[in-house]
């Protein structure tokens, strides 16, 4: 099980491009920022924009794959969102991964300006905007992308030059059987965070979660017909309590997911401004030993 690490947006660069640094250079797998306008756990704090921070990242990044934990309808449009991740492919030399899911009613749900969406709709343009993310970002260097659905329209959207990586990598956020079934045709890897919002989220509450969702995107691959190890899974950790504080603890926490079968399990950056704490020095162990024996 390889772990990864959420950088949040939320600290000027001089001290952002530390923290990037950082990850790479003591091995975590995969380092990843949310994309918000605003964030729920930090509603009046600071908070940058995510896709120039991760095209920061690339430039200062040799080896660790970067990614957003996830870009939603929200405020996003399927085809400039598409446009952007072409972008960043190409800056990172290949080490971009788009996580995306349907948003929720969080403080960026109206940021546009429009009336908040009943939860049919959410994951209906959920479905048509990896849809449409799918036909451009997999179409080669002289596609063009024509359409005209429900939510999103898009008259001869360029592909080119096209991505490094083909096809490339979606991450679908899910956690019901209409996410779970979009993640199983549609993406390279699935993310959840566990029980959804309002439910109790203890380590063992999310374990539970995790475990009962892992088996229904086992169902959802077989309805498409695809082979679910061919799917990667990702858990992403969010309670701010227990801190991590030793690598036994760690360890402790992570067993359950690598029993079940989960490739990733994304931490939060131990010291930088926000909710998330913890102790580097455990940090470095942590992506240490994980570098070295895959867990």
């Amino acid at each position: 099980m390889r772990i990864g690490l959420v950088i949040l947006p939320t600290d000027r660069w001089k001290d952002a491009r530390r923290q990037w640094e950082w990850a790479d250079g003591v091995g975590f797998a995969t380092a990843w920022t949310y994309d918000h306008i605003r964030w729920g756990g930090m509603p009046d704090g600071p908070w940058l924009a995510a896709i120039p921070v991760l095209a920061a990242a690339a430039a200062v990044t040799k080896r660790i794959r970067l990614g957003t934990l996830v870009a939603t309808p929200n405020f996003r449009h399927p085809v400039v969102l598409a446009r952007d991740v072409i972008a960043l492919d190409d800056l990172s030399d290949g080490r971009f991964d788009l996580g995306v899911g349907p948003g929720t009613e969080g403080p960026d749900a109206q940021a546009l300006g429009q009336d908040l969406w009943s939860l049919a709709e959410r994951m209906e343009r959920y479905g048509e905007f990896v849809q449409t993310l799918r036909q451009v970002l997999d179409g080669d260097g002289d596609a063009r992308t024509t359409i005209s659905g429900r939510h999103y329209a898009a008259t001869n959207a360029p592909s080119t030059p096209g991505t490094l990586q083909t096809p490339f990598p979606l991450t679908i956020a899910a956690g019901g059987p209409r996410g779970l079934s979009l993640a199983a045709s549609s993406g390279q890897q699935w993310v959840t965070i566990g029980p959804g919002s309002g439910e109790p989220r203890t380590p063992a509450d999310i374990v539970d979660a995790v475990r009962r969702q892992r088996a229904q995107l086992d169902q959802a691959c077989a309805t498409v017909d695809r082979d679910p190890d061919s799917l990667g899974k990702v858990v992403l950790w969010t309670p701010t309590d227990p801190v991590i504080s030793s690598l036994d603890q760690f360890e402790a926490l992570a067993a359950p997911y690598a029993e079940m079968g989960i490739d990733q399990l994304v931490l939060h950056h131990p010291a930088q401004t926000g909710p998330y704490a913890g102790s580097v020095p455990v940090f470095e162990q942590i992506a240490e030993r994980s570098a070295a024996t895959g867990y």
